[in-house]
């Protein structure tokens, strides 16, 4: 635990009176004394803390066919809109026979879903948080009030530093 002083400068009959006549003043170059806290005040202050934030989502990879498929079915359902078609109609049995065929192939080559990714994305967000930074300490001395800014909860009395000044 760090002690912590608070050095205070007195002027040589001041200090007289607050050590007692039994001292000498060539004697007390230096005194520890104690000063009363009459009140203490945390004070915080807001800070900016980055924070990460990630996000996962499914996506599938897009699946590539041949055309094969498409190809063989166009053919089959040419033929097949060929051999139900007659006369002036024929053509356009055939043709679509053709179009209906090359529809129906590609979704047989190619498979309802394709493989499933895991895609993760992060962005730095700021957040805000208040943070204790010292207490405002008002300390009564010598009949005297003092404010000091402390870095710690000093309690109900706080050490002092006495040094003389002539």
């Amino acid at each position: 635990m760090t002690n912590h002083f608070l050095p205070i400068s007195l002027p040589a009959q001041s200090l007289a009176l607050t050590l007692g006549a039994s001292l000498s003043l060539g004697l007390a170059a230096q005194a520890q004394e104690v000063g009363n806290v009459l009140s203490r005040t945390p004070v915080y202050q807001q800070v900016s803390v980055p924070r990460q934030i990630c996000t996962q989502t499914q996506i599938s990879a897009p699946v590539q066919t041949s055309g094969a498929g498409a190809a063989m079915g166009a053919i089959a359902g040419g033929a097949i809109g060929n051999a139900m078609g007659k006369g002036e109609g024929r053509a356009l049995a055939t043709m679509i026979g053709v179009i209906g065929g090359a529809i129906a192939g590609d979704k047989v080559e190619s498979p309802q879903a394709g493989p499933t990714q895991t895609q993760q994305t992060c962005t730095t967000q700021q957040g805000y948080e208040n943070r204790l930074m010292g207490y405002n300490v008002v300390y009564e001395f010598a009949g005297k009030q003092y404010t000091v800014q402390w870095p710690r909860d000093p309690g109900p009395t706080i050490k002092l530093q006495i040094t003389p000044v002539n």
